[in-house]
């Protein structure tokens, strides 16, 4: 089972905002912590305020805090939400054209695999998942440092690959 980015990245920014509950965040706070697409997370903000995991407020004084306690978030029912497809195979759908599905007991097995996999979500909360704050601050302090590096890495090569501009009128050729 693999999960997709967009559920990747909603986990992600519920740990940062439950990692920061004194404190409004901003998408762009997220974004640059994690290295990761504020046009994305926009549109995975709006679902998790929509579902009830966040809180979101507009305006200077705006940003994102958790919609309700990190201990009442659960991570198997925050999968369910932003997860569109757990058919693992072909024969979980209605539209089965395997030829052995009949006789196969594979979907059984992968059917209680799923079932194992949530049930171990479902025993998590986020407030598990930022039991230590001031160890994942530290980290996206960290990150934070590198992604500055980064940028002025890219800055100043910028720099030296645009050609050099010349000042003042040109002369044209034979006067």
């Amino acid at each position: 089972m693999r999960l997709t980015d967009y559920t990747d990245y909603s986990l992600r920014a519920l740990i940062y905002v439950a990692s920061h509950p004194d404190e409004s965040v901003t998408i762009q706070h997220i974004a640059d912590a994690y290295g990761i697409p504020r046009n994305h997370l926009i549109k995975i903000v709006q679902k998790l305020g929509q579902a009830g995991f966040l809180r979101t407020a507009r305006g200077r004084a705006g940003g994102l805090r958790l919609g309700r306690p990190a201990g009442e978030i659960n991570i198997g029912e925050v999968v369910r939400t932003t997860e569109s497809d757990f058919a693992l195979v072909e024969c979980f759908h209605e539209e089965d054209h395997c030829v052995i599905t009949r006789a196969c007991v594979l979907k059984g097995v992968l059917h209680r695999a799923l079932q194992a996999w949530f049930q171990v979500l479902d025993g998590v909360t986020l407030f598990d998942l930022v039991d230590r704050p001031a160890t994942l601050n530290r980290a996206f302090s960290q990150a934070l440092a590198l992604a500055d590096v980064r940028d002025e890495l890219r800055q100043a090569a910028s720099k030296r690959a645009a050609p050099p501009r010349r000042g003042g009128s040109r002369r044209q050729a034979g006067t």
